[in-house]
């Protein structure tokens, strides 16, 4: 209530965004660091939030939240090994809005992105929707002179990164403010048979 006025005043809540992740080693950032520069009006992830996705949950209250912890635990899916190679942008064929770094092989990040979507769905979460393609988001554009992501892209092209493992995933929180988003951590997973 404004004392002022006697008015209800609409206090606008921003709940936060919840995510699955698998975390970046810091030797595998470092080597991500170069190519976050170079194209104009790109908006580069900061080093700490370089992740790959495996499922956005979105905003969700605090019952549902622990209710996402408790099944994401149950999960069973073995460690594995990656590595980042090749650059592209989404959308395919329209006019570039992300640069990505792709992810290879795809086998077993696809494989537990799926038992993390089952889980999902089986609490009650509707499925994502739209199709996954594991990859690391480097920088989202807004109206890029597409010849400049053109020559960046192609400038980038053979980028590699040695292996590494993945030993756990993670549900994060990310809250949006005007500096940016800020991410928390909320859970680790570790990943088993």
């Amino acid at each position: 209530m404004d004392v002022n006025t006697g008015t209800k005043t609409a206090e606008r809540r921003t709940m936060p965004r919840l995510f699955v992740a698998i975390d970046l080693p810091e030797e595998i950032q470092d080597l991500l660091a170069p190519l976050c520069m170079g194209l104009p009006d790109a908006r580069w992830v900061p080093r700490e939030q370089l992740h790959l996705t495996l499922r956005f949950i979105g905003e969700i209250d605090g019952g549902l939240s622990r209710e996402i912890d408790a099944a994401l635990e149950d999960i069973r899916s073995p460690p594995f090994i990656v590595r980042l190679a090749g650059l592209g942008h989404f959308p395919p064929r329209k006019m570039p809005r992300v640069i990505w770094v792709g992810v290879e092989p795809r086998e077993d990040v696809i494989a537990l992105r799926n038992r993390v979507e089952s889980t999902l769905i089986r609490i009650g979460l509707e499925p994502e929707g739209r199709r996954f393609s594991p990859h690391v988001t480097l920088a989202r554009l807004k109206n890029p002179p597409l010849s400049k992501v053109t020559r960046y892209l192609a400038g980038n092209a053979l980028f590699a990164s040695p292996e590494f493992s993945v030993p756990e995933f993670h549900l994060y929180a990310s809250t949006l403010t005007p500096k940016g988003a800020i991410h928390e951590k909320l859970a680790t997973y570790p990943l088993k048979r």
